[in-house]
């Protein structure tokens, strides 16, 4: 995968801290803080960790953990990477701003397929309506986004919404697509490593479930600067993934693979590879044990489900 970007460049943007809020519909969500700083950084310069960082939470995620865990997981995530911008990543275009209703392709989250476009911006701004005072403004009161205003100058008034440090996403919303995207990987690792064990019913399941996950092609452009540089615009964090991860998915020279030893996701280096690294391969054969799994550490012990079974 590095050699496709390998003259390519993109842009997100993630803040120093977040925090998660219960808002007045009683969802959890999760934004920056008020005394956080923006950052932009290159989505590509780390792809292959990122994508690797949203299955692990995935599988971690799928595993049942208490919602301390969860959140505290979720969290971490968005930390290193930033939200996934999922307000522009569900419409069928990312400048939906410019029109009164916002059209919605079939997804986990919205029912309707068309809303009301303040309505649905509003959902992403829960503490406090948002107010329009034109582009130049959208970061007004704000110097240390000069920087964001000249990078992201020429993109839909949306995606520099997504910047803002009053947008937010719920909770459940990060956590369910880190899950699909995690399952979406599992489907891949059972469909081939049980094929001759599995049913052609079975089989033709999974082939389906895997057809069900379209991604959204991203746009891109060329700019001259000391060679000539690909840009690829992703209109949310959530289709960068989407893509790099179904370029990994079909990478031959650097499968993905569950760990053996530790139940991880990793980028084998070989096709036949097993363990993510000596450490694992050497507690497996040596120890025949699989890492421990730290017991719950959540403040809430006696309301956590997993707390008496000691495998969070």
């Amino acid at each position: 995968m590095n050699g496709i970007f390998l003259q390519s460049r993109s842009s997100w943007v993630r803040y120093s801290k977040y925090e998660i809020r219960p808002g007045k519909d009683g969802v959890r969500y999760i934004l920056p803080r008020k005394d956080s700083t923006p950052e932009i950084y290159d989505p590509l310069a780390v792809s292959t960790e990122m994508v690797l960082d949203a299955l692990n939470v995935g599988m971690v995620l799928m595993g049942g953990s208490c919602p301390y865990i969860t959140e505290r997981k979720i969290l971490e995530f968005v930390q290193k990477y930033g939200l996934l911008g999922i307000m522009t990543a569900l419409p069928t275009t990312a400048d939906f701003f410019k029109y009164d209703t916002v059209y919605l392709p079939k997804n986990r989250f919205i029912r309707d397929d068309a809303v009301e476009t303040t309505e649905y911006i509003q959902s992403f701004f829960p503490f406090g309506k948002f107010n329009f005072n034109g582009r130049n403004r959208l970061y007004a009161n704000a110097i240390d986004m000069q920087e964001l205003i000249d990078t992201f100058k020429d993109d839909p008034i949306p995606m520099n919404m997504c910047r803002l440090r009053q947008y937010a996403e719920p909770v459940d919303w990060i956590a369910a697509q880190l899950k699909d995207w995690a399952f979406n990987m599992l489907n891949t690792e059972f469909y081939y490593k049980d094929y001759d064990s599995t049913d052609e019913e079975t089989r033709l399941m999974l082939q389906k479930s895997m057809r069900a996950f379209r991604g959204i092609a991203p746009s891109y452009h060329i700019e001259l600067l000391d060679k000539p540089t690909l840009f690829w615009d992703f209109h949310s964090l959530f289709h960068a993934i989407e893509m790099m991860l179904y370029l990994l998915i079909t990478d031959d020279a650097k499968p993905l693979r569950i760990c053996k030893g530790c139940d991880k996701v990793f980028a084998a280096p070989r096709s036949n590879a097993v363990f993510c690294s000596t450490r694992c391969k050497n507690r497996y054969y040596l120890c025949g044990e699989q890492e421990q799994k730290p017991k719950c550490t959540c403040p809430a012990q006696n309301e956590c489900s997993q707390f008496n079974k000691g495998d969070n």
